[in-house]
């Protein structure tokens, strides 16, 4: 009984206060463990009492209102299971999925929505344990089957069985923009494949225009000398010539084999293909030479400067092919300056050589020889040419267009690299990186013979030539020399020759490139058997004398001049003779 119930003009006594206070201690409870059910989602709703006796309902939807207006607007499909599958709650992006309305989701199973491929018992007792993610198909109730990716896990609840909470992610568009993906990549590589397949041919074709350029500058060239030679050697058929101009054409077609084998020679250097000698030298000796002959040479107009450092510098390359690339720009440094003007020889050693042309660069030690002239210039558009073979921006029959391509070739296979920086009107500065080595070279100890000690003296000599026509011509030769010979057409051939009398021979002579066994291979061979029997080679062209060098052997290239045979196989067989002298006890 509450306190308001009592009559006008009574006193309430202590009783009816206690007990009134009573009630409200039990309504007051009463509210908090309602509260707390509500707060562990025993129900769904509580219906109370309002002021004028109207019923209240408060649902939980309305306590969670702002988390449910979440729940909805998301993009993925959020929903509630029982362990037994059955649809519990569901939001509206999940029900665009299945294609159904939310009100007819509820209390359906799961499983009317999966693919029957997919064991959806196994995934609710996984998620009872840990939490499941993985990708699985939904089936619409029109039939449509769709990829998803589904998150599922347990909610605990309290005194009660425990609830399934998922998201199932739609992978439609994902897979949509993955393939489109694919497609675009697809393209980009058969795109990809046909500009490699244009710049291969566009690449092809400039291949062959070069080749074509230095096959016609080379037939132009070979011509020219084939016609002197043709026209020296029907005037010496004449029976009445006089003694003068015979000599006269003589000496026509041996400066024009000269100049043939100078030719080839630079083609070869061009083509990186050519038999160096490398040898350890002071390079700045070789300028100042260089340079003193340069200013003998050059003209009074033009001042010749070098400058090179006290300290020595060493490098190893082939000294000849070094003077005749410095040479060989310097050339071109005068006639960019009209003869009148400076040329400057700079020497700088200890540095590294920089990315020239696109090729990667070097911090190996280098030593970069400069020459600089204050001429014309180079055009840009002239620049990146310079260096091909027969190239040249000089008059007709004032360059070759191959002095440039001599000194890009032998940088090259000397281990280097040639730069050029050029502005016109302000001069030209090529710059040859070679590289660098420490300490001089051993000096050789002097032998006690020399080829003097066997001047005129009749040689032995295995000659080893496939060509019919030069091993003919190479016997004659030795023979007018006094020298006996015994030819070989192979190195099969030649080694069987000197099985037979190991001792017979003074010295071979062997054409590098044959059929079978080649000449390096011979000489190594022989070099095993016979340490102390001479080899000299001879080779016009070799790609293993470009590549791998000489290996120690004496060298002569085709074609040779009976002076320069002559004088080499006096030297190896006297140098064989000494060492075999003071191999004596």
């Amino acid at each position: 009984m509450g306190v308001d119930a009592l009559l006008p003009g009574d006193e309430p006594g202590p009783e009816a206060y206690r007990t009134h206070i009573r009630e409200l201690e039990a309504r007051l409870e009463e509210s908090e463990e309602t509260l707390a059910a509500i707060r562990r989602g025993d129900f769904d709703a509580v219906v109370v009492e309002g002021p004028n006796h109207e019923r209240l309902v408060y649902t939980l939807e309305n306590a969670d209102r702002p988390y449910r207006v979440l729940i909805e607007q998301i993009q993925e499909g959020a929903f509630t299971l029982g362990l037994d599958g059955t649809v519990l709650y569901c939001n509206r992006r999940l029900a665009d999925m299945l294609a159904e309305p939310q009100e007819r989701l509820i209390g359906r199973s799961l499983r009317d929505f999966v693919r029957t491929d997919t064991d959806l018992d196994q995934l609710v007792q996984r998620a009872v344990a840990s939490p499941v993610r993985e990708e699985i198909a939904l089936k619409a109730s029109a039939g449509a089957e769709s990829a998803t990716f589904l998150s599922l896990s347990r909610f605990e609840r309290q005194g009660d069985k425990p609830l399934l909470c998922g998201i199932l992610t739609d992978l439609t568009e994902q897979r949509r923009h993955m393939r489109a993906l694919a497609e675009a990549h697809d393209r980009l590589q058969s795109e990809s494949v046909e500009r490699e397949r244009v710049e291969e041919a566009l690449r092809q074709s400039q291949k062959l225009e070069a080749v074509g350029q230095l096959t016609g500058g080379v037939a132009h060239d070979f011509n020219n000398l084939l016609t002197v030679i043709k026209s020296s050697t029907d005037l010496l058929k004449r029976p009445d010539l006089p003694e003068e101009r015979r000599r006269r054409y003589v000496e026509a077609i041996s400066d024009t084999v000269d100049r043939a084998a100078k030719l080839t020679g630079q083609l070869l250097a061009f083509a990186r293909r050519q038999a160096l000698r490398p040898e350890v030298f002071e390079v700045g000796a070789s300028l100042r030479a260089v340079a003193e002959m340069l200013d003998s040479v050059t003209g009074a107009r033009i001042t010749v400067e070098a400058r090179i450092p006290d300290e020595p510098c060493y490098i190893r390359a082939d000294l000849s092919q070094f003077e005749t690339a410095l040479i060989n720009m310097a050339v071109n440094a005068r006639d960019a300056m009209s003869g009148e003007g400076t040329l400057t020889l700079r020497l700088v050693g200890g540095r590294p050589m920089p990315a020239i042309r696109g090729h990667a660069g070097s911090r190996s030690t280098f030593a970069a020889v400069s020459l600089s002239d204050t001429g014309l210039g180079i055009a840009p558009d002239v620049l990146p040419r310079i260096f091909e073979p027969f190239f040249t921006t000089k008059d007709i029959g004032k360059g070759t267009g191959l002095g440039l391509s001599q000194v890009f070739g032998f940088a090259k296979q000397s281990g280097g690299d040639v730069d050029v920086a050029s502005r016109p009107g302000e001069g030209t500065t090529f710059t040859l990186y070679l590289p660098q080595v420490e300490g001089a070279p051993e000096k050789a100890d002097e032998d006690p013979l020399d080829e003097r000690s066997i001047e005129g003296a009749s040689l032995c000599i295995l000659v080893v030539e496939d060509n019919v026509e030069v091993g003919r011509f190479a016997t004659q030769i030795l023979e007018d020399l006094g020298h006996r010979t015994v030819w070989a057409t192979n190195a099969e051939e030649a080694l069987q020759e000197i099985e037979r009398i190991p001792f017979r021979f003074d010295a071979v002579f062997s054409d590098v490139v044959m059929p079978g066994m080649g000449g390096i291979a011979l000489a190594r061979e022989l070099e095993r058997r016979l340490p102390d029997l001479p080899v000299v080679l001879t080779s016009g062209y070799s790609h293993v004398l470009a590549q791998e060098g000489v290996h120690g052997f004496d060298l002569i290239q085709k074609p040779y001049s009976v002076e320069e045979l002559s004088r080499v196989l006096r030297k190896v067989v006297g140098k064989g003779r000494a060492r075999s002298f003071s191999s004596r006890p």
